[in-house]
């Protein structure tokens, strides 16, 4: 079995390579970063990484994307893996969207955009530890 994945959804690259940058700074080599533009997108690669036996074990979630809103997306993921810690990282999202992630997709964290790096690792740090 491969290394457990961390999965970032944004439809911003750069945001992406930011995430994983700080990510493999942090972890380095203990997890495999995995990276999506959009929800669909994001649903294929989880797909994917189940295909090859390995598991996401967290997501990062950016909530303002085109088509599938991110709380939509942690909802879904959360139907079929509910053990995938899930953190929202945004700048736009609407508390109604918030609450129903916390609810519907048992949301770990909502974090906003720009984000403060220490704040980022720290939530990461303490979903990992509910594993």
């Amino acid at each position: 079995m491969s290394k457990p994945v961390i999965l970032c959804v944004d439809d911003e690259r750069m945001v992406l390579d930011s995430l994983r940058t700080q990510l493999a700074a942090e972890f380095g080599n203990d997890y495999t970063y995995e990276g999506a533009e959009d929800a669909e997108e994001a649903l294929d690669v989880i797909s994917e990484i189940y295909d090859e036996e390995s598991r996401v074990i967290l997501i990062i979630c950016d909530w303002l994307m085109p088509g599938i809103k991110g709380d939509e997306l942690l909802i879904r993921i959360h139907q079929n893996y509910p053990h995938v810690i899930k953190i929202m990282l945004t700048g736009q999202a609407d508390e109604v969207a918030i609450d129903r992630a916390k609810k519907q997709a048992n949301l770990h964290q909502c974090l906003s955009k720009p984000w403060l790096e220490a704040d980022l690792l720290e939530t990461i740090k303490s979903g990992l530890s509910k594993l």
